[in-house]
């Protein structure tokens, strides 16, 4: 695991305030539950329960993100990255990063899924290269002073979307999960 916690710098850039993320699926700083894990893993790519509150009054809007800072690629590696969730949504359940979730209503009317590293508009499990050892998953949701980022999906990456969530953001919350490959783990 890398000793970098990018949203620990980007507060050092931009103080804000922090609220509540907490998930039926994830413990704070516990291993991705099997169903969290990438297909290739032996897991099912179904994104975590999710739910917030404690945020500022004046937010407009939310995003979810989910990050790999541990990636070895210099850049981290992006899971999943959801915008213009309306504040009156403070939850979602398990699965709403899956490829059908706008269709389902698994996720808001108006809701933007953004492709994650794989191409794909959806939540991609976990999945560690042996030889990189321990990964910290980032699950953030970001209140914003907008209600509406106007983000084309066909061209628009994560780290585009964080940029906009870095001037709009009023607090952010996390939960940050780990997985290991199974070579590594000791």
């Amino acid at each position: 695991m890398f000793d970098f916690d990018p949203y620990e710098q980007l507060q050092k850039l931009r103080p804000m305030g922090s609220f509540a993320l907490t998930s039926d699926d994830l413990a704070p700083g516990q291993p991705l539950a099997e169903a969290q894990r990438g297909a290739g893993r032996g897991g099912g790519d179904v994104s975590p329960q999710l739910s917030w509150s404690g945020f500022p009054a004046e937010t407009k809007s939310f995003t979810v993100t989910c990050f790999d800072a541990d990636a070895p690629t210099g850049s981290g590696w992006w899971h999943w990255a959801v915008a213009n969730i309306p504040a009156s949504v403070t939850s979602l359940a398990a699965g709403a990063g899956a490829p059908d979730a706008l269709a389902t209503g698994a996720l808001p009317e108006g809701a933007l899924v953004l492709q994650n590293e794989n191409r794909e508009p959806r939540y991609r499990g976990s999945g560690p290269p042996a030889g990189s050892g321990v990964h910290r998953y980032f699950f953030a949701v970001h209140a914003l002073d907008v209600a509406h980022l106007d983000l084309d999906p066909a061209v628009t990456t994560p780290a585009v979307l964080g940029f906009n969530c870095f001037f709009h953001g009023l607090a952010r919350g996390l939960l940050i999960g780990t997985d290991v490959n199974p070579a590594d783990a000791g």
